[in-house]
């Protein structure tokens, strides 16, 4: 569900539909009141499970914060590669009986996280 929130002076204001709206203090709690509110409308339906992408309308910054969420998604994306990466290397540095050491050097990373890498 994508609902759009509007800042006002109390905290802020979520458009469930075009027929619904309900308004929250502080955007944290934006999802929860959502489920809270589409509970009240369907009282006999789950909504706990109901995953809620709240999307604040902020002018010309929203594009971005679009933006720079998309980056960090990116950036954890290729920092899990790396780590899968890392490991699939430590591993086969390992099989050619080079020792921690010499494997910490060579991907310039700590003894312990090749211990982790190779454990893992």
């Amino acid at each position: 569900m994508r609902h759009l929130p509007c800042r006002w002076e109390h905290g802020w204001e979520l458009d469930i539909d075009a027929d619904n709206a309900t308004q929250v203090r502080t955007f944290d709690k934006a999802p929860q009141q959502v489920r809270d509110y589409l509970d009240t409308l369907h009282p006999d339906a789950d909504h706990s499970s109901i995953e809620v992408h709240v999307v604040p309308e902020l002018g010309a910054l929203s594009e971005r914060i679009r933006e720079a969420q998309e980056a960090k998604r990116d950036a954890e994306a290729r920092q899990l590669a790396a780590a899968r990466q890392s490991r699939d290397v430590a591993a086969e540095l390992h099989a050619q009986n080079l020792s921690g050491t010499d494997i910490a050097a060579i991907l310039g990373v700590s003894r312990g996280r090749v211990s982790q890498l190779i454990n893992s």
